[in-house]
Parts: C-alpha cells; structure tokens; sequence
C-alpha cells in the first residue's frame, strides 16, 4: 500500500486487485500510477489510492476553466452571450510568442468552422467540455485567464500541485516548464464544489453542471454505470494518460464523486477500460 492510500473497506478491496494486476500485466516494466478518489459531494472520501499524485492534466484543465467562466460571468466581469471573433492565433503564456493549433488534434470541427466569424462564448465554453474542443478552450481561456482558473482552485481549496499554467498547444510554455498538472483529490474537490453548489451561487451551479452533464465522451467512468445513470463529467486523454472526473446521481442513493487519473504508457483504449472497470466495480460496491 502506498503512503497517500487509504485502508479500503470492503466492498472496494477488488479495485486494488483490479489496479495492480493491470500495472503489472499492461504496464511497461510494471510502472504505472493509477490515482482514484470516491466519496461523497462534500470532499469526504470513502476510497482513495494514490490520490495526491501528480498527473498531467490533458483536457481536464478545461473543468476549472469552465467554473471561471460562469464565475466571471455571476460577477457580471464578462458576458457569455457576448459574440466573440473566432481565430486561431494565440499567444504563450511565457513570453507572448503566437502559435496555433492543428485542427487534426481537435475533436470539434464546429469550432473550427466557424474561424473568421464570430460566435458567444457561452456556446464555446460548452463546446470546450461537451466535444473537448481545444481551440474552444483556448479562446474562452483568452477571454477568462489563468488568474481566474487558479482563483477557482483556490475556492475549491485544492493543493498546490494542481496548476493550470498554459492553454493548449503552448509548447513554449510547456518547455519552459508552465505545464498543466492535477490530481484525482484536487479534481474531486473541484467537481464536488459545483455538485455541492459551494463554487458559485447556487443557479452559477447548477449551470455548470448542466453543461458537464451533456458530455459527449462517455467510455470512461459513464460506461461502467448502469444504463440511464445521470452522469456528469469531462474527460481528458493524451499518450500515456487518460483521466475522467465524474459526478454521479443514482436514481436511489446519494450522490457521489469519482475521479480516476491514468499515467501508464498504455494505449488509450486500455487505459479506458481500466477506469471503466473500476466505475463499475465502485458502483457495485456502493450498492452492496
């Protein structure tokens, strides 16, 4: 047992089982770190394994993007109803160089559709989770800041190893070392401060979470609840990593938060059925 895991109570004992065995059958040489955290709304954990490790962030950088952007818009300091001009120019978070995105890296081709035309951010912010467009992302992080991501971290009460430091594709700031880092603990606080309805006014809540739950990338923690569930989550993946923050509501029961970070030099689909399987097993031993 590693020093940041909890004693697991039954019936979660097999996600253990469940998580080594796969370290050590799929993982090069047997590395791998695989982070979880489940519990309640309110930050209590009924089941944590390795959860304060670090993990690149991928696209879940784009769930505390997205609460800075209905914060800001609460406060009345932005408008997302406003139309914005829809580019593909930015500049770095180190030293203001331009770079641009490649649409081949993109899962939303609405977004880039509408390049020299202008469209609200409200509709980008929801393509920056629902499709985890990243030149959505880039432009509502353009129009919020990296001061607002880290002030809603710091609402949330999340450690200092989870920074949001860059939008994507800056590789200069990546290179210099401002790279984009979480961890499942941190993810759950965050996700369980919109669930909660402590990140905002309650209605700024209740907003947010309608976004997350029309996702559209479901073959993670969504695919190994029941079918009907209500789910609401946002996902992140590149090489090496997969990662999904979930909120779940089961028709009979409380709510619950489950985070599931992936550093294991696997393809992504392995990794997806991992955190699959792990879902699945933490909803039947929640109902046992």
């Amino acid at each position: 047992m590693s020093p940041n895991q909890t004693a697991a109570p039954q019936p979660h004992g097999n996600v253990d089982e469940v998580i080594e065995s796969f370290i050590q059958s799929r993982c090069p040489d047997g590395e791998g770190t695989v982070s979880v955290w489940f519990g309640d709304i309110h930050g209590q954990p009924s089941y944590t394994r390795d959860e304060l490790e670090p993990h690149y962030a991928a696209s879940t950088m784009k769930l505390p993007l997205l609460i800075a952007a209905y914060r800001r818009h609460e406060r009345g300091e932005i408008d997302l109803d406003v139309e914005i001009a829809v580019h593909n120019d930015f500049r770095s978070a180190a030293d203001g160089s331009p770079f641009s995105l490649d649409k081949e890296d993109d899962q939303d081709d609405d977004s880039w559709d509408l390049i020299g035309s202008t469209t609200s951010l409200r509709r980008l912010a929801l393509h920056a989770i629902v499709k985890s467009g990243n030149l959505a992302t880039n432009l509502v992080l353009e129009r919020v800041g990296l001061g607002s991501v880290a002030n809603v971290l710091v609402k949330a009460e999340c450690s200092g190893e989870t920074v949001i430091l860059r939008g994507i594709g800056d590789a200069v700031a990546r290179d210099a070392g401002l790279d984009n880092l979480v961890t499942a603990h941190d993810l759950a606080l965050v996700m369980g401060g919109i669930a909660s309805r402590n990140l905002g006014l309650e209605q700024t809540c209740v907003d947010i979470e309608e976004v997350l739950a029309q996702q559209e990338h479901r073959d993670k923690i969504p695919a190994g609840l029941p079918q009907g569930t209500y789910v609401a989550n946002k996902t992140g993946w590149v090489d090496g990593v997969a990662h999904d923050v979930a909120l779940v509501r089961p028709d009979q029961g409380e709510p619950y938060v489950l985070v599931v970070c992936t550093t294991v030099g696997v393809p992504e689909d392995a990794a997806t059925e991992l955190i699959t399987d792990i879902s699945r097993r933490i909803w039947e031993g929640r109902a046992a």
